[in-house]
């Protein structure tokens, strides 16, 4: 998955600056391309991947967390 979306990004990046070096009646539609590749395919895989085996309890401020951040900003004071 790792190789996947570095490959995706590379390829997203040099239809972008294919696009701006170019001088072709497709360029806009290059860096266009690079862009949506972007931001609808590698930067959702890339965020799956980064998260799929958290648990999304430990960064929400819960009662709990809130309890336990306190009590480590006690100890730090002493």
């Amino acid at each position: 998955m790792k190789y996947v979306i570095t490959f995706l990004a590379i390829l997203s990046f040099a239809s972008i600056a294919c696009g701006f070096i170019l001088d072709s009646q497709y360029s806009q539609k290059m860096i266009g391309f690079g862009v949506i590749g972007l931001f609808i395919i590698v930067f959702p895989l890339f965020s799956y991947y980064r998260w799929k085996d958290k648990k999304v309890e430990d960064y929400m401020l819960t009662k709990e967390n809130l309890k336990k951040m306190r009590e480590r900003e006690g100890d730090k004071r002493r």
